[in-house]
């Protein structure tokens, strides 16, 4: 065998390699925001999501992080959360802000977070989330919606 041979078989047994690793490692992707009025015309701009796991693992914790920024103090209101499957709501809550950020806000970043385990027979598939924070005096500070995935949690190895 010459060293061209070789070197062109390691060449396919590192592509097919990184070939495999690529289907058998869940993608990271930066998690799109769209804001309810197009424009994002709001106190409070959000500036990422994170979902751990992503996918959601039915009859598993998800955890929804999202970073944002405001001109505006914040010292209290509601964080109302929709959940979306094909455009019908599935499931509505009502949370204090301040149980979700760490109040007061003078302005600067800051982050909310949300960690709900949804049920082992939550249908597979994909799932828009929508959240619309309001100050204490009821004016909205942001409203908008991500979506994300739910894998069923038989599927998936607890290891």
């Amino acid at each position: 065998m010459s060293m061209g041979t070789v070197s062109s078989s390691q060449l396919k047994q590192t592509l097919v390699l990184l070939f495999a690793i690529h289907l058998l490692l869940p993608s990271i992707q930066a998690t799109s925001v769209k804001y309810c009025d197009n424009k994002g015309n709001y106190d409070v701009k959000i500036l990422g999501v994170e979902i751990s796991p992503d996918p959601v693992v039915a009859g598993k914790p998800a955890t929804f992080n999202i970073s944002a920024s405001t001109g505006k103090s914040i010292s209290g209101g509601k964080l109302d959360i929709y959940v979306y499957f094909f455009s019908v709501i599935v499931h509505k809550e009502t949370h204090d802000l301040c149980e979700k950020i760490s109040c007061p806000v003078e302005g600067g970043s800051f982050f909310l977070s949300h960690t709900q385990t949804l049920p082992g027979f939550t249908p597979p598939g994909s799932y828009t989330l929508k959240f619309i924070m309001k100050d204490k005096n009821d004016d909205q500070l942001s409203c908008a919606s991500f979506n994300f995935k739910i894998h069923l949690g038989d599927l998936v190895s607890d290891n």
